[in-house]
């Protein structure tokens, strides 16, 4: 039978960020907004410590660079366990339910990287949990991305496992059945969007299509219901059809390309917020779904290769302010902010009046700046597309200086910058002030000279262009 039971939505809390909001800052958001189950990307001792008896349910995670360790490693497999679950389960009380084995390992654009590791490292992290008498409370699975299965038309029926990675897919889905635990994937209707321009937008959403596929009586009216019958298709084929199935990732980002804004992304999570919350299901599994919104804040050190979204995917800002109106379920009033944030003064690196837009120096300097802090804003289609060119110098200053915690030495573009205590934000587009951090309180003594060296090398460098 299917194990599905009534399910709150949890949040996926990523950590990849210049200033991380204090963990014990991030649990109290995530109570105060009703979100009862949170997912991890790797199990950092701080942030476990601050789930201490906080009664949410926790997804830990393995990154994909420890996979080949785990795997060639039963000792190692057990020492993980003992060091990220047992003790918190046993001294912190902690309420870890799953270890996720790896993040997307499979993902097409990995070539192959970790097909050999990820089966190996699921069966010792089993193993360990089993020898540390945790197996019965704490479950392993693997997130995977959507792209593990296909359909060779728009009818979910046709689906199936990629060809290539068949035999293993049917391995490791038997290995889950066998412990009671559940199949993991994340499903991205923006990327569909993204990656196709003619995929039908509407169809990315929960509010009607004017075109809804039929499938043998079947009614799709959005992508996400379709993708996920896919998989139900391809479980079903394989001998597994009851089981359990959680949406590790789900949501939509706000910036960094021209579909990403806040209202498409208030107009997506509310609408999966109101589809999932009747425990309607989709037409192949009716009942709950288990879902993680991801994700709950902006991470701006994330990778931008996929695209400069990767860094708005939160349904709050970097500070833990909302970004929109948004229900999840235990919170009709909308998403309550993180309190007693602490802020940097109210002061702004920007192009001193002086300057000019054409001085040979602001190329470099820009790119300088850009290369080093989170300029993901200033894009095509982005909140801040349409500044004029002072204020794009602006903002890439303002960027650098606020990740270097507003030091002195952070808005000494030569010739070029200024700090202000106006607030240059325009529009939509806000020129961030940092918050203050462990980092941001206690390094300033050795961040000083890092990037007094920084501003050596760029005067260098810009008496090279000058040359």
């Amino acid at each position: 039978m299917v194990v599905n039971t009534v399910h709150s939505i949890g949040a996926n809390w990523g950590t990849q960020a210049s200033h991380p909001l204090p963990p014990p800052s991030v649990v109290k958001l995530l109570k105060d907004n009703g979100v009862q189950k949170v997912k991890l990307f790797d199990a950092e001792s701080n942030v476990l410590n601050a789930l201490r008896g906080s009664g949410m349910e926790v997804m830990v995670g393995i990154p994909n660079d420890m996979l080949y360790t785990l795997a060639n490693s039963v000792d190692s497999a057990e020492k993980w366990v003992e060091r990220n679950v047992s003790i918190h389960v046993s001294s912190n009380s902690v309420d870890i339910r799953y270890v996720a084995v790896g993040n997307e390992p499979f993902l097409s654009t990995y070539n192959g990287t970790f097909l050999a590791t990820t089966f190996p490292a699921l069966k010792n992290i089993q193993a360990a949990l089993i020898k540390a008498g945790l197996s019965n409370r704490v479950k392993v699975t693997v997130p995977l991305n959507a792209d593990v299965y296909q359909s060779s038309t728009e009818q979910p029926s046709t689906g199936n496992f990629r060809p290539d990675i068949n035999d293993l897919m049917v391995e490791i889905t038997n290995f889950l059945s066998l412990n009671g635990a559940p199949f993991t994937v994340n499903i991205y209707p923006f990327i569909s969007l993204y990656n196709d321009a003619n995929f039908p937008m509407d169809y990315a959403f929960f509010d009607g299509y004017s075109s809804p596929i039929n499938d043998n009586g079947r009614i799709y009216t959005n992508v996400f219901d379709a993708n996920y019958d896919t998989l139900v298709w391809a479980l079903q084929k394989n001998g597994f059809g009851n089981l359990s199935i959680i949406v590790g990732e789900i949501g939509w980002p706000t910036n960094g390309n021209l579909n990403a804004n806040i209202r498409l992304a208030q107009r997506f999570n509310q609408g999966f917020m109101s589809h999932i919350s009747g425990n309607r299901g989709t037409p192949m599994r009716p009942g709950p779904v288990d879902a993680y919104l991801f994700s709950l804040i902006d991470e701006d050190a994330k990778s931008i290769q996929p695209g400069n979204f990767e860094r708005h995917w939160g349904i709050f800002y970097y500070d833990g302010t909302p970004k929109y109106n948004l229900s999840l379920g235990g919170n009709s009033g909308g998403l309550i902010a993180a309190s007693n944030i602490k802020y940097l003064p109210r002061r702004w690196c920007v192009l001193s009046p002086s300057a000019s837009p054409q001085d040979p120096q602001v190329v470099p300097s820009v790119s300088y700046a850009c290369s080093r802090a989170d300029c993901t804003s200033l894009g095509y289609g982005s909140s801040c597309a349409n500044l004029d060119a002072q204020q794009n110098i602006s903002y890439a200053f303002n960027s650098y200086y606020q990740e270097n915690n507003q030091l002195d030495s952070a808005c000494k573009f030569p010739n070029l910058s200024v700090t202000t205590t106006n607030d240059p934000s325009v529009g939509e587009c806000r020129f961030k002030i940092m918050i203050q951090t462990t980092n941001s309180r206690n390094e300033g003594f050795l961040l000083e000279p890092i990037n007094m060296l920084h501003q050596v090398l760029l005067i260098l460098l810009l008496l090279l262009l000058i040359k």
